[in-house]
């Protein structure tokens, strides 16, 4: 990846566009950031850099995390997130990454940890259906109901839905616009919805995504002569005189 950052999700809003449209955007505080530990080809097998968001009392340090920032010379941080970029390279300790790196019309992917919706029921959690609720259906009308066989193979399947915690995961989107970006106010306006409540932690970096095919384009020529036309592949049936 060329660039990343980590930002602090500061909430959704709407903005304007060119043609008069309603755009839903997030605004998220990005950096600034500081490079806190630096990797390199001939120590650790590859170039990365470790970025840190947000300052940190240094007794609120436990002990390896502060002999980290001091064996690394870097200033005490709360977020930490190693990202391998191109530029790693060219980076030292010490250097600050700012919402400056990127720009209006950039595609990026943002991660973050998804809200908390605590113990939830397989209906809510996996969006099964109820059972009938007439003719005896009993207390149970949200529950799972059958789950598998009793002689074979006398077990539940791993994965199969049901309660439990709901929420609470890494979660990447992908291919969001970045509508504005303020160097000033550390600010970055992305299009659509990213994961996480507000004021939780988020890491952007470029898409991975290409772009997508245009509707209605060709699909393109196939390499395999036996799905070539039939104007050149005279085996095909529609080439055949009869």
């Amino acid at each position: 990846m060329k660039k990343a950052i980590i930002g602090r999700k500061v909430g959704m809003t709407q903005v304007f566009d060119e043609a008069g449209k309603v755009v839903p955007v997030t605004v998220i505080e990005a950096g600034p950031c500081v490079v806190t530990q630096k990797k390199t080809v001939e120590k650790e097998g590859y170039a990365a850099v470790q970025l840190g968001f947000e300052d940190e009392t240094e007794r609120k340090l436990n002990k390896p995390m502060k002999g980290h920032f001091d064996a690394q010379g870097a200033p005490a941080k709360k977020h930490l997130k190693e990202f391998r970029l191109e530029s790693a390279a060219d980076m030292n300790v010490g250097d600050a990454v700012t919402a400056a790196v990127f720009a209006e019309g950039d595609k990026v992917d943002i991660t973050g940890i998804s809200k908390g919706h605590g113990y939830q029921g397989a209906i809510k959690r996996h969006g099964a259906q109820r059972t009938p609720t007439s003719h005896g259906g009993g207390p149970v009308h949200r529950h799972a109901g059958s789950m598998g066989s009793s002689s074979d193979p006398s077990r539940i399947f791993k994965g199969h839905i049901g309660a439990g915690h709901m929420g609470v995961e890494q979660v990447t989107v992908q291919n969001l616009d970045v509508v504005k970006v303020d160097a000033e106010l550390n600010m970055i306006v992305v299009r659509g919805a990213v994961p996480g409540p507000k004021g939780g932690i988020v890491y952007l970096k470029d898409t991975v995504k290409t772009q997508p095919v245009k509707k209605g384009a060709a699909a393109g020529i196939s390499l395999n002569p036996q799905k070539a036309s039939a104007r050149v592949n005279p085996q095909k049936a529609s080439a055949r005189t009869k």
